[in-house]
């Protein structure tokens, strides 16, 4: 009796572990009959328990209707040929003619088949197709695809979602969740209900030839929870999921389209590894499975198609594993179906199938099962109940009250915002970083990094090279996979002027065969480059071509962002300079040096990332409509050439939008790497972070006089002034002076001991490409300024006059020249490698926007020579105006503030100086402003949109400035909000007012918060 007793609990363990509930019930039964001893009862009492949690399986949620009225309905109604003909999918191909539709047509009035296959097409003529084939179908058809990373899979200019390897990196499964709910709201928005999707193979094999990276990885936990939460989205939101290929094809050395690949493992193994996801499915209830073409000796030694094994089907599937839900096979046409011509489909649906997917004839196939109805081989009791099966799938999914599908906008709404964000988080998530030495990534202390990259397999400049340089500064070059030897020669010795390289690594095929098609140029650069550089390189494809690189695991990072397309080399860019977290997993082992859950975390370091504006909570429809209309009007009204509209929310530039011409006659148009002349901003960027800077070294304290930091002010009426109010425009300072009317002469000359048309040693100060200045003009400025009358009362006016001396204060202070100590201390570890003085020394002269045509002082078109007389003056080097540089480096410097001095994994200013300088230092002498930072009218919530500055909806805490050139930097830390606006309204003439007038910079401000979606 006890070994009876203890062979009971091994059988009873076996196939608990391998959740077969109907076995394990039969065990239990024979358990309750023994005596009942003390050992007995707490063996009882355990199997009670444990019976009770294998019985929690869920049922698949159409199941509920198999006996409801309107199933029973069409059942009643149908004749037999019918029943048998709903079992039938037949496959249809909208990118064909309408003479091929018209045949579809024909078969589906004529075979009456309970559903279709779409294959290729497009949105708009699939759904086109899908309402003809209903309204020519008695009964609705059940409309299935294969969408393995979404409808793209099968349809046309629709998101393509990340192959199942990319996803089986991602460690938060909710995204996939999301993604199920995606797959869903698109096949649904087509007239779409059924998606042979997700494949839930494991894939142990690397040569698998079919399966590789359409697998969630070799992992069975990872690949069974990431199948089930995808399809979890789509069932939850009514969309059939089918989960494939049952036993499971991942290790497989062939392709089942091609013959009849071999699963040579013992049943053991097949239980506790290629089943086990389908094992893990059918506990959560999913709707669908699809059996797949396999030779499965230990489940069925007679050598028959898995999906036509009844053993395998119904005695493995349904019975043993305890499967309830529906069931459909492969494409019946592959080659791995290998049974007698003419009957498949009858033996598919013999063998526990209820649906036959790819009837090339369903005539012909009715007709035989109707025979072998007649002689016995199947029931017509089996072909009622599996029909009925596929009515309650089409009552779950709303077939029993069809609508035909809306045209109307299809196509944008399959690519709608909000699926956008759901791919581009899934690519963030997946993207997996294996070396990381000494913490390369992210890449930081630019200032320090001469950088050069490389597209190895590239044959021109790539999206990804195009990201990267958003970053900082850096040279591009390329390495095509059929380069000579002689041509990777050159190009390492153009990089030994570099001494860092970022390195992608493009062309990697999907597929095992050729090595994934990497060629031996592309080998061996990357074995020079690790001997050679400090180099990060990123992968764009499958994990497994890792194993073709021989020593790429010792360079100084690498992440592997698993598919190369537009949309991952711009965000594995990102991801290079610390732009989002990383903290993906490899979903399969490529070698020893990279195995299955290898992965490094990196953290962000708060630089910018790169998005659409719904990523950030924002609307884009509503942007651009807003945007889009209001540059557009100050084109056509004149009110500048051209310009460009940059919005950043929350550290995401979620738009950057480019409009008009660099001049009215419309040939050069305006793009993002143009250069600007930011007039006053310059105030607030170059000589205001030194300033603060130098506060939080103690090196000057605002509340000081002055008069400490500048001792020419003693003695004169300026010498009790304080650096508090002078930052404040609250000093009874001058506005302005103009300091080159000093130097006309009676006859309307410029006093030639002042100035020349060419430089010498005296005349060394540029003003612009015909003017020179002697440098002696500038201690009679500075004299000018020191003399200047102040107003009778403390009041706020706007003055720029101790904006020319902060750059010698600065250098006083530091032992550093100003233009180097801003570059080095903030721009160029910024990043913001293009903001500069005088532009016409750094940059080609068609990249810089022209300003004004000066006819009253230096008398030529400005360009790259600063727009402001008095800075022309101090050489183009001052505080006041001067600096010059791209609308996304200025952003850049304002995000900084933004983030309350920190940017890029680096903290430039301590939070409470920027929060000092950014506050309203005299709001009870009505002065709105900060700390040299401008600040929001005084009660601007209050003002109408035409008397509001900025915005209405501004916060109190918002700062920023604005250049006379027509620029304009806004940044609200209470919204989190960044607005850059850049024109040249002063071209050709400054007496140009029409920016002012029709309010574009307050009105497109205000439009930015419009967008912001109310939570």
């Amino acid at each position: 009796m006890k070994r009876k007793r203890i062979k009971i609990i091994m059988r009873y363990l076996y196939y608990f572990i391998s959740m077969n509930v109907k076995r394990v019930a039969q065990i239990f039964s024979e358990f309750t009959t023994m005596k009942p001893t003390p050992v007995i009862f707490l063996l009882f009492t355990i199997l009670v328990l444990s019976l009770a949690n294998c019985t929690s399986a869920q049922e698949p949620p159409f199941l509920q209707y198999k006996n409801d009225e309107w199933v029973n309905q069409q059942l009643e109604k149908m004749s037999l040929d019918e029943r048998i003909a709903q079992l039938m999918m037949i496959t249809v191909y909208p990118k064909q003619n309408d003479a091929a539709k018209a045949i579809f047509k024909r078969r589906i009035q004529d075979w009456k088949p309970g559903g279709i296959l779409v294959m290729q097409g497009s949105p708009t003529k699939n759904a086109d197709w899908i309402n003809q084939f209903q309204e020519a179908s008695e009964t609705p058809l059940l409309v299935a695809i294969d969408g393995e990373w979404g409808p793209a899979m099968r349809t046309d200019s629709t998101i393509v979602y990340p192959y199942a390897q990319s996803l089986g990196a991602v460690q938060d499964t909710s995204l996939l969740y999301q993604m199920g709910q995606d797959f869903a709201s698109q096949l649904k928005r087509m007239g779409i209900q059924m998606n042979f999707a997700p494949v839930a193979d494991i894939n142990t094999n690397p040569f698998n030839p079919v399966i590789g990276f359409r697998s969630f990885g070799e992992q069975k936990h990872n690949v069974a929870e990431k199948s089930w939460m995808v399809a979890k989205g789509m069932q939850d939101n009514n969309v059939i999921p089918v989960a494939k290929h049952f036993p499971g094809h991942g290790d497989t050395k062939t392709d089942s389209h091609k013959t009849l690949p071999l699963i040579p493992h013992s049943k053991s193994r097949i239980d506790s590894i290629e089943s086990y996801p389908f094992r893990y499915l059918s506990d959560k209830g999913i709707a669908g499975i699809m059996s797949g073409h396999l030779n499965v000796p230990s489940l069925d030694d007679s050598g028959i198609t898995s999906s036509l094994s009844k053993k395998i089907i119904t005695n493995y599937l349904k019975d043993e594993i305890g499967y309830k839900g529906f069931l459909v096979t492969d494409a019946i046409t592959m080659k791995g179906v290998q049974t007698t011509a003419g009957r498949a489909e009858l033996e598919a649906l013999i063998a526990g199938n209820d649906m036959i997917e790819f009837v090339e004839d369903a005539g012909k196939a009715v007709a035989t099962i109707k025979a072998a109805i007649a002689n016995g081989e199947i029931t017509e009791d089996e072909i009622n109940e599996k029909c009925r099966t596929v009515l309650a799938l089409k009552r779950w999914v709303g077939l029993n009250n069809y609508q035909a599908v809306d045209l109307t906008n299809i196509t944008a709404d399959l690519n709608a915002p909000e699926y956008q964000v759901t791919n581009r988080k899934l690519i963030k998530k997946s993207m997996t970083v294996v070396v990381n030495n000494d913490s390369t990534l992210p890449v930081q202390d630019l200032e320090k990094r001469n950088i050069a990259t490389v597209m190895i397999g590239g044959n021109q400049k790539s999206i990804f090279q195009n990201t990267l340089e958003k970053y900082s500064g850096m040279d591009h070059f390329w390495l095509p996979k059929d380069a000579t030897e002689k041509t990777w020669a050159n190009l390492r010795q153009k990089l030994d002027n570099y001494n860092f390289v970022i390195a992608g690594i493009t062309g990697i095929n999907k597929y095992s065969s050729n090595e994934y098609g990497i060629s031996e140029i592309q080998k061996q650069a990357v074995i020079d480059l690790v001997h050679e550089q400090n180099v990060v390189f990123t992968l764009f494809g499958n994990a497994y071509a890792l194993k073709h690189f021989a020593n790429i695991h010792h360079a100084d990072a690498l992440i592997l962002a698993h598919q190369d397309n537009e949309l991952t080399q711009v965000l594995a860019a990102q991801l290079v300079f610390g732009a989002y977290k990383a903290n993906g997993k490899l979903p399969v082992t490529s070698d020893r040096r990279f195995k299955a859950g290898d992965g490094l975390e990196v953290a962000s370091n708060q630089t910018f990332s790169y998005t659409i504006p719904e990523e950030a909570g924002m609307s884009s429809a509503i942007l651009n409509r807003k945007i889009d209309s209001l540059a557009n009007l100050g084109i056509s009204e004149g009110a500048y050439p051209g310009c460009q509209v940059l919005v950043a929310k929350d550290g995401k530039v979620v738009f950057h939008k480019c409009y008009g011409f660099q001049t009215y006659d419309s040939i050069y148009p305006v793009n993002r790497d143009n250069i600007y002349d930011w007039a006053s901003v310059t105030k607030v960027t170059g000589p205001l972070p030194a300033i603060m800077r130098l506060v939080d070294e103690r090196k000057m304290n605002v509340d000081d006089k002055f008069s400490k930091y500048w001792p020419d002010f003693i003695g004169s009426n300026k010498e009790n002034l304080s650096l508090r109010e002078i930052l404040a425009h609250q000093a009874r300072l001058a506005s302005w002076i103009p300091f080159w009317t000093m130097t006309v002469q009676a006859d309307g000359t410029l006093d030639k001991n002042v100035f020349k048309d060419h430089p010498s040693p005296l005349y060394d100060i540029r003003v612009s490409e015909r003017l020179c200045m002697n440098h002696d003009f500038k201690k009679t400025m500075f004299d000018t300024i020191r003399t200047s009358n102040l107003l009778p009362r403390k009041r706020y006016l706007y003055s720029g006059l101790s904006f020319y001396l902060y750059p010698d204060i600065i250098e006083n202070l530091t032992g550093t020249p100003y233009e180097s100590y801003v570059k080095n201390n903030f721009y160029l570890p910024l990043g913001a490698h293009t903001i500069t003085f005088n532009a016409y020394k750094h940059f080609p002269l068609s990249q810089i926007i022209p300003t004004e045509t000066d006819d009253f002082f230096r008398m030529e078109k400005l360009r790259g020579y600063v727009h402001d007389e008095g800075a022309a003056m101090m050489g183009g080097v001052s505080g006041n105006a001067g600096l010059f540089g791209s609308t996304n480096d200025l952003a850049k410097v304002f995000q900084m503030y933004l983030q309350k001095g920190y940017f890029g994994g680096r903290r430039y200013i301590s939070d409470l100086t920027l929060n000092e300088f950014t506050r309203i230092q005299y709001p009870e002498n009505k002065n709105r402003r900060g700390l040299g930072f401008d600040k929001p009218l005084i009660d601007n919530y209050k003002n109408k949109l035409e008397d509001a500055y900025p915005a209405v909806s501004s916060s109190k805490s918002s700062f920023g400035h604005s250049g006379y050139t027509g620029t304009f930097a806004w940044a609200d830390p209470e919204n989190g909000l960044l607005y850059i606006f850049m024109s040249n309204r002063v071209y050709p003439t400054r007496n140009n007012s029409k920016l002012y007038e029709l309010n574009i910079r307050t009105a497109m401000h205000q439009a930015i918060y419009d967008s912001i979606i109310a939570e």
